[in-house]
């Protein structure tokens, strides 16, 4: 029962907004406040709140947050010492602006989040980790050297493919299971429109597999969450709840499903557990700090 994740740790600025800005127009903020960020750090803390042994591999500015955000992450259970602290470069950092109805838009610099290299992987042992999981905003490189590390290791490979960009979908093939929304879905599989309907996204998420054992699931917002194999596919719905700050929901999904199948979980009931987890998140603020502990979601699951 162990989770790795390699993946980005960015400082968050959070503003509050009533609405949020269209191009060219200045809103006034409501407040602003600092989070511990990132996808990668937010998905070890998502699988490390939810009970499971997580190591996270990344880096961070030796000169400005960076320290202090190892000290918080180490403070959620996330095992940091595979993050390195770098001189003269800074830590990535997040501007997310937040509207009173949750919704939320971001832009992200990579800083130190973009250093990381196959070097750093096979400078890494990887035994008895269970799960990998990645995401795309650290190099692809490195994320490819891990995966083919992993294969050696009978780790089960999880890639987050957010961002959209071009280099992600050469990791298609050495991944196990794939995680996107729907605006994942339509960019990779290039497609107008983003698929809602069960029937289309399991129909153009089987376009991405490139071998009958993955498994490719697509995260549906409110509607809730597509799982999709060759031979099958289902939908566990969304729950309904009062959004706050929708940052970091995809980042719980992702993490709460690894810290699941780690422990050999079944599929099925990890997506369950999974979608819990992420509708709790949402009623909180922040990234990191709204992750829920495994105890608050098998309750509301057995609400």
């Amino acid at each position: 029962m162990s989770v790795f994740v390699l993946g980005s740790i960015n400082l968050d600025a959070v503003a509050r907004v009533d609405d949020l800005p269209r191009p060219g127009e200045t809103v006034a903020g409501i407040s602003l406040e600092l989070f511990p960020g990132g996808k990668g750090a937010n998905q070890a803390v998502a699988a490390a709140r939810f009970g499971a042994p997580t190591r996270l591999m990344g880096a961070v500015g030796r000169e400005d947050s960076g320290p202090s955000l190892k000290a918080k992450l180490a403070g959620y259970g996330v095992q940091v010492s595979d993050v390195a602290e770098l001189p003269s470069i800074p830590t990535g950092q997040a501007h997310v602006w937040v509207s009173s109805s949750g919704e939320n838009m971001i832009v992200v610099t990579s800083g130190a989040n973009a250093t990381l290299s196959p070097q750093h992987v096979a400078a890494t042992p990887l035994e008895g980790q269970r799960v990998l999981l990645c995401q795309l905003e650290t190099p692809a490189p490195a994320i490819e050297a891990l995966f083919r590390a992993g294969v050696a290791k009978g780790a089960l490979r999880i890639l987050n493919a957010a961002p959209a960009l071009p280099q992600g979908a050469a990791l298609f093939p050495l991944t196990d299971i794939l995680i996107l929304n729907q605006t994942e879905l339509a960019t990779y599989a290039r497609l107008d429109h983003e698929p809602s309907r069960l029937e289309e996204v399991s129909r153009v998420a089987r376009k991405l597999m490139s071998r009958p054992d993955q498994t490719v699931i697509v995260t549906l917002g409110s509607a809730g969450v597509a799982t999709v194999r060759r031979d099958e596919a289902f939908l566990v719905e969304g729950r309904k709840v009062k959004a706050v700050d929708t940052t970091g929901a995809g980042d719980c999904f992702c993490g709460a499903l690894a810290a699941c199948l780690s422990t050999g979980m079944d599929l099925r009931d990890a997506v369950e557990h999974a979608n819990a987890a992420a509708a709790l998140s949402v009623q909180k603020p922040g990234a990191a700090p709204s992750m829920p502990s495994r105890r608050e979601v098998e309750q509301i699951l057995a609400e």
